[in-house]
């Protein structure tokens, strides 16, 4: 990865281009796979001490900027601006593909993940569905093993009978 700095309106100091490019690595090596290049811009008008970063990142553009009284400060805050933008986009990969995307061997447990877990399919079956009354769902409920019936009610519309975890058969009746 090559870090390019620029200074704008400040002497351009060893100790300020280390200061950068250390923090920036850091966050690269923690929070992304194949980081590209990074363009750091710090600025100083009056007393407005600015700080831009542009990073490109697997092929996601992160760009952050900070302006405060002190430059470290605004290094800082464009730092964790950045921060946050990355560890967002790492999160967003590992949720859409899977734990395995996330980097392996960084010292924390995989995140938790969201939505669906990736071993529940579904599987679409076709339901015969007449016009019946509760006690003929219930008996085809008995007969056909299933965990639920789904029915049309003469007078009600949909309505479904299924078998509760206590035993009982419960029922859903859709609003007439």
């Amino acid at each position: 990865m090559q870090i390019t700095v620029t200074f704008r309106g400040v002497e351009p100091t060893q100790a300020l281009r280390a200061y950068v490019t250390d923090k920036l690595e850091r966050l690269v090596r923690k929070y992304l796979k194949r980081p590209g290049d990074a363009h750091v811009i710090l600025s100083v008008a009056k007393a407005r001490h600015s700080a831009e970063i542009a990073l490109q990142a697997d092929h996601v553009p992160l760009v952050a900027k900070e302006t405060t009284g002190d430059l470290y400060a605004a290094i800082d805050g464009a730092l964790a601006r950045l921060a946050h933008q990355a560890q967002k986009l790492k999160t967003q990969r590992a949720e859409r593909k899977g734990r395995d995307s996330a980097r392996i061997g960084d010292g924390r447990p995989p995140l938790p993940r969201r939505g669906r877990p990736a071993q529940l399919r579904v599987v679409r079956e076709r339901l015969r569905t007449g016009v019946l009354d509760v006690d003929e769902a219930v008996a085809w409920l008995e007969r056909s093993g299933q965990p639920f019936v789904a029915f049309l009610q003469e007078d009600r519309g949909l309505s479904v009978v299924y078998r509760r975890p206590d035993g009982r058969i419960g029922l859903i009746e859709s609003p007439a």
